[in-house]
């Protein structure tokens, strides 16, 4: 296996793109990453995406990419594992280049949510739970992690309240990020004041959808000497339904695609200088500190209070907002992760730069745990 880079990134603004189609938003981030490459040709298309069948009734999303970037003839498929989609593509990408088999690979995460109406949506976005055993009974996305955080909260003996620390967090860093949906930061009494959406979850503790896309081009090291490289690729699952699990407070599949990825890098979390988390709820993210090893068990919330996460701490998490202020156009977020990440590497992260920054960690999580990718970066 060889050494891959990030030679070339892309990005489309999150927002509720009324004049965009699917299609437009996946092109436009392709080309702006292929421009960045400054490569007119790649070998193969990676897209990841949930729910262009339903909500676009676009399938095929590999073939009808590559056509509108005029890469005809190139191999192009279409990754789906919920909101763990694009993390899923990367590693597809990732593989085909490390082999050999791939020079160039453009892998694209793109989402276009806001044109259905609500209940649609929130159908759609279901589909990342268990359909016989959970949906059935009525349970939306946000109920299945207000169950867990509620248990959190019972086992560990926290409040809503001591959850802030993570928006406030979201909300300053996404104010720095041109692409972000909310650019202005929020104060703990907005936080307190949030609309409950599932008891205990309001919409302060909860990511907002958009559309939008985001891509990477990647070659190998060895071509890109000056490029962010790869240094840990992983993918782990666990069960889709929460009831099956051993332990609903702990990501197992995070704890192993970390572990994975740490022993590929040759590093640890003491290493590691920023990570862009999940933080589709606020519980996500504490349970990600934990399972990642940046947090003992039941303290995720406590590094937060002590002001661990924020840009000048130690361990900075979601510095440009996060799924929470930049949004969460679901099959597209973890390559935003990736892109936001490289751009802190490569120090062009703007007023959201994080100083000194040399290794970061992203990790993509697809339903409520089930499927996790963790990738780690290291700044040549």
């Amino acid at each position: 296996m060889q050494e891959v880079a990030i030679l070339g990134v892309g990005q489309t603004a999150v927002r509720e793109h009324w004049d965009l189609a699917i299609r437009q938003l996946a092109v436009d981030a392709g080309r702006a990453a292929m421009l960045d490459a400054d490569l007119s040709k790649v070998d193969a298309i990676f897209v990841g995406n949930m729910t262009s069948g339903r909500l676009n009734k676009q399938h095929q999303l590999g073939a009808l990419i590559a056509d509108h970037l005029g890469q005809w003839g190139v191999e192009a498929v279409k990754l789906e594992a919920a909101c763990g989609s694009a993390g899923s593509a990367m590693r597809q990408g990732y593989l085909a280049v490390a082999s050999g088999e791939i020079e160039a690979a453009l892998v694209i995460g793109v989402e276009k949510m806001t044109e259905t109406n609500f209940k649609e949506t929130t159908a759609a976005l279901t589909g990342a739970a268990d359909a016989d055993y959970e949906v059935i009974h009525g349970i939306t996305f946000v109920g299945l992690n207000a169950l867990i955080m509620r248990r959190y909260m019972h086992e560990y003996g926290y409040t809503r309240h001591d959850f802030a620390p993570f928006a406030l967090n979201a909300h300053a860093n996404g104010a720095k990020n041109p692409n972000a949906m909310f650019r202005e930061p929020i104060t703990e009494k907005m936080y307190d004041r949030g609309r409950v959406v599932a008891d205990p979850i309001s919409l302060y503790d909860a990511s907002p959808i958009g559309d939008g896309a985001a891509a990477l081009l990647l070659v190998p090291a060895s071509k890109a000497p000056q490029a962010v490289r790869v240094i840990g690729s992983s993918v782990s699952t666990d069960t889709l339904a929460i009831h099956d699990r051993e332990d609903t407070l702990w990501l197992k599949a995070a704890e192993q695609s970390a572990r994975q990825a740490y022993a590929q890098a040759g590093i640890g979390p003491d290493d590691v200088d920023l990570f862009e988390l999940h933080d589709a709820f606020s519980i996500m993210a504490a349970l990600s500190l934990e399972t990642c090893g940046f947090a003992e068990r039941g303290q995720g919330v406590r590094v937060a209070q002590a002001g661990d996460i924020l840009p000048n701490g130690r361990i900075p998490i979601c510095t440009m907002g996060g799924l929470k202020g930049r949004g969460h156009p679901v099959g597209a977020t973890g390559l935003y992760q990736i892109a936001e990440a490289t751009l802190q590497l490569r120090g062009e992260a703007g007023e959201a730069q994080i100083d000194g920054a040399r290794i970061a960690m992203t990790q993509n999580i697809g339903g409520s745990g089930a499927t996790i990718a963790t990738h780690i970066l290291q700044r040549p």
